[in-house]
This record gives C-alpha cells, sequence and structure tokens, in this order.
C-alpha cells in the first residue's frame, strides 16, 4: 500500500478474500444495488449512474461518465463525486462476497484533474478478510482502462446485518425495499449503504 494509514493495513492473520459460489460471474453487469443510489442508482437524474462488472476473483470493472451536474471547479470533477465513485465500485466488490458490508474508512489520492465528459474508468478489488473487516482498494483512469491514473483509493468495509439499515435508515425508504417482490434487488437494496 502507498503510505495509508495504519487502519487499512490488514492485520497479520488476514485471509486471502474467497468469491462467493453464487457470486456473478466474470464480465457481468452487476445493475444498480437500489434505484435511489446516488453511485449507482438509475432514479437519480444527477447521479454517477455507475455501471459495474463483475471481474476475476474478488474484483470488479466499473465506469462513469462524468457530467457537468458532477464538477466542483468550472469544467472539471468534484473531488467529492471522484470519491463517490471509489466508495460505490469498492462496496460494490461485497455483492461478490454476498457480504452486507458499509463504509468504515475511505482513503483517497487524487493524482490528476478529472474533466467534464470524461469517462472514468474504474478498478478495484479485495485485498483481504479479517473477520468482520474487508480491506480494498481502487484505482479510477482517464481514456481507457490502462490510461493516466486519476484517483485511487483504500477501504476498509465492515461487515453488518440488515438491522443495521432498518434501526438507522427513514421507515419510508426501507419499507419499499424491504416490500420490494424481487427478491435479489431487495437483498442488494441493503448491499452499500453507510
Amino acid at each position: 500500500m502507498r503510505g495509508t494509514s495504519a487502519a487499512l493495513q490488514p492485520p497479520a492473520d488476514a485471509v486471502k478474500p474467497v468469491r462467493h459460489p453464487d457470486a456473478p460471474a466474470p464480465r457481468e453487469l452487476l445493475g444498480a444495488h437500489y434505484g435511489e443510489c446516488f453511485g449507482c442508482g438509475g432514479e437519480q437524474p444527477h447521479g454517477l449512474h455507475l455501471e459495474a462488472r463483475a471481474g476475476d476473483g474478488v474484483s470488479i470493472t466499473a465506469e462513469f461518465t462524468v457530467q457537468a451536474a458532477h464538477q466542483g471547479a468550472p469544467g472539471l470533477a468534484h473531488g467529492g463525486v471522484l470519491a463517490t465513485a471509489l466508495d460505490e465500485t469498492l462496496g460494490s466488490l461485497n455483492w461478490l462476497l454476498r457480504t452486507i458490508a458499509v463504509t468504515g474508512r475511505l482513503e483517497t489520492d487524487f493524482v490528476r484533474p478529472v474533466p467534464v465528459g470524461t469517462v472514468l474508468h474504474l478498478e478495484a478489488e479485495v485485498t483481504a478478510v479479517a473477520g468482520r473487516k474487508i480491506y480494498s482498494s481502487a484505482t479510477g483512469r482517464i481514456g481507457g482502462p490502462d490510461g493516466p491514473l486519476a484517483v485511487r483509493a483504500d477501504a476498509l468495509f465492515i461487515e453488518v446485518k440488515v438491522d443495521h439499515f432498518i434501526d438507522n435508515g427513514r421507515p419510508e425508504e426501507i419499507r419499499a425495499a424491504m416490500n420490494d417482490p424481487d427478491q435479489v434487488r431487495r437483498a442488494r437494496a441493503f448491499e452499500v449503504n453507510p
């Protein structure tokens, strides 16, 4: 790791992540985990509409196009939006583990500006698991999967039970998600939210 904090360095007893046997197949589109999610949901008019695909092992690739609504400085992506794209990509990894987990810590490095209109190509992988802690890293590149590095992040996700969302979310959204007749969509609604 690149000088990340001690909180993001797996302990000595951490194990290599294992892809769940029921995880989506490599190159399969994961789809939105929740329609209202700012990161991946199609029902958010100014959201990122990030599209993630399962990779090999416990990895994914994703991309999103930086829109005018995502800018901070004139013509450039807002750093918080880029951090959101990394967080969404990293959080999507948990679907490959079939684990409900939330972001515990996210450290982001902004390497170069990302202009509006750019397609940001993201790659992420789980690097280790220690009990309820899931360690992962991601990169974002401009112009293609092998393009110049623009952003990178290391993250720690913490496995939680669905009660985390029930106890802390707005009741109307929780009820709507839990009453969704689509069993997979119902389960995925609680996949990566903090």
